[in-house]
């Protein structure tokens, strides 16, 4: 994330000073990185996943990931400077400062940056390599110089500052130009005077369009250079007009797009408004939409347990802290959806269960004085027909369990499968659909190691209906049934009735207990006795 140097000159003169073994790192809050070089593990806090990262063998570790409600760490070869990085609020990403650091301390022992030619401007030679100068100073014989790639280092603790062998055969190697940390100027965001926010910057409505580190914002209303699924038709109320610093999923502040290629996204440097926020009217005791403004006093977990208080780190440490999240009404162990979650949840005091959904009563809409506004009840379907290319049910988990990414997001994956580009498919929220023609619904998984998986849905056959069909030659009749066509010269048997299609017009209707198949109308059609038939 964007930081002046010279902050980065106290955090690392923090960081050499014995204490915490987070001191030596830079914390950025719902931050996931992109990277194929990674190991995971299991652990109970930061420290412990830090613990790892210092330990790592596999590679040189740059930076880790924490996510605080499964509690997982990832051990990262790169940092948010050297891969894509993505929203995420669940996770906490810690970054080594002396990896960040575009400076040199001193006479640059310490210098961990890219920098990678010479002051004269000649590429620097790979410290592993031997060719066209034989190096004296190696990753094996100097494991702890930090000889990666060709980047500028000072192994030898030249008074000159970091240097590197050169490409040029007739240097054998010259300096870098590192600037010295103290030199460094800290960029502000733009925008009017006097620009605040409240609580998060949910609601602000600013003109500040560029990064704390001064990289410019990249419109909401285009898909370059970071494709993305922010789009205004989705998020009509967040105001994502221009190239505006905005916050629509609930980070910890506004944020934007860069125009950077190789910086992703960004938080924007807006002050706090010194006034209190203003008291909101729509603070419901019972579930309205997600639940997001849910402020009512349950605290119990839907199979029982109850919540852990939100501002008590045990059993469960965690990042929603009050103080940090100050519109959110983290009060007492009230269940809460401070993260846009489906509904309220909490963090339990069971040790062995990190956190729960609640079960929160819905609102009597004529109560909330919103009787006029529709509400759409989504087809409770269980089941699709052929591919499932019709299938506009609400599952959202996979075969093996895993919940489904939204398909405006790109977030742990990145896809192209969006509203925008499959506008029939009906790609709300994250439901299973199938809109490029599978073999059946599927969705993008919110696993990081799994980019999709079929989901966990029932598939209507016709030989499903034909369990106990038997042949006629009394009708020559040809009907279709959903996505299938009943051949003629046959008829179906179900529950030892026998009925017969002619012209008949057909419709699955969702039920509780799967799917049922009723007939419309009838221009010639023998029914003994049977008004639908229940599959």
């Amino acid at each position: 994330m964007g930081i002046s140097k010279a902050a980065f000159l106290f955090l690392f003169l923090l960081s050499s000073v014995k204490g915490d073994i987070l001191d030596a790192y830079l914390r950025t809050d719902g931050v996931w990185i992109f990277t194929r070089n990674k190991q995971f593990y299991k652990t109970n806090n930061e420290k412990e996943c830090a613990d790892k990262c210092e330990a790592e063998r596999n590679f040189t570790c740059r930076a880790f990931l924490f996510t605080r409600k499964k509690l997982q760490c990832l051990t990262l070869a790169e940092n948010a400077k050297m891969a894509v990085a993505f929203t995420s609020t669940d996770a906490v990403l810690y970054e080594k400062i002396i990896y960040l650091m575009q400076c040199k301390r001193g006479i640059g022992t310490d210098y961990r940056g890219t920098e990678a030619k010479t002051q004269r401007g000649i590429p620097c030679q790979k410290w592993a390599e031997k060719i066209p100068h034989k190096p004296n100073y190696t990753p094996e014989k100097y494991p702890n110089a930090g000889l990666e790639e060709n980047y500028c280092r000072n192994p030898d603790a030249d008074e000159g500052g970091p240097w590197c062998y050169t490409t040029d055969p007739a240097m054998r190697f010259d300096y870098c130009a590192i600037p010295e940390c103290e030199d460094q100027v800290t960029h502000t965001g733009e925008g009017p005077t006097g620009e605040c926010m409240q609580c998060n910057g949910e609601d602000y409505h600013g003109e500040v369009s560029r990064t704390e580190s001064g990289l410019e914002c990249q419109r909401w209303d285009v898909q370059e250079p970071h494709m993305h699924g922010f789009i205004l038709k989705h998020y009509p109320d967040k105001d994502l007009k221009m190239n505006y610093c905005r916050n629509p999923d609930g980070e910890l502040r506004p944020w934007c797009f860069t125009t950077n290629p190789n910086k992703r996204w960004e938080y924007c440097n807006i002050p706090r408004c010194n006034t209190p926020p203003p008291v909101s009217g729509l603070d419901f005791q019972c579930l309205s939409g997600k639940g997001e403004d849910y402020r009512g006093r349950i605290a119990i977990t839907e199979s029982g347990n109850a919540c852990q208080h939100w501002n008590t780190q045990f059993p469960h440490k965690h990042g929603w802290i009050p103080d940090r999240y100050p519109c959110k009404g983290l009060e007492e162990n009230y269940c809460r959806n401070p993260d846009g979650e489906k509904k309220p949840w909490c963090y339990t005091t069971n040790s062995s269960v990190r956190w729960e959904y609640c079960t929160i009563p819905p609102c009597d809409r004529t109560e909330q004085g919103i009787a006029d506004v529709p509400v759409q009840v989504p087809l409770a379907e269980e089941c699709y027909r052929g591919k499932g290319q019709s299938y506009r049910g609400t599952a959202s988990v996979t075969v093996s369990g895993k919940k489904c990414q939204a398909w405006s997001s790109m977030f742990p994956h990145t896809h192209i499968k969006t509203p925008d580009r499959f506008p029939d498919a009906d790609l709300r929220d994250n439901y299973c659909r199938n809109p490029d023609g599978d073999s059946s619904p599927w969705c993008f998984t919110t696993d990081p190691n799994t980019i999709w998986e079929y989901c966990n849905l029932k598939s209507l056959k016709l030989e499903d209906l034909w369990s106990a069909k038997t042949r006629t030659d009394l009708f020559n009749m040809e009907s279709t049934l959903g996505d299938w066509t009943i051949p003629r010269h046959q008829s179906l048997n179900l529950s030892k009735f026998l009925v017969f299609f002619l012209g008949s017009k057909m419709q699955w209707l969702p039920t509780e207990s799967g799917c049922r198949l009723i007939l419309l109308e009838s221009s010639s059609c023998v029914r003994n006795n049977i008004p639908s038939m229940a599959l």
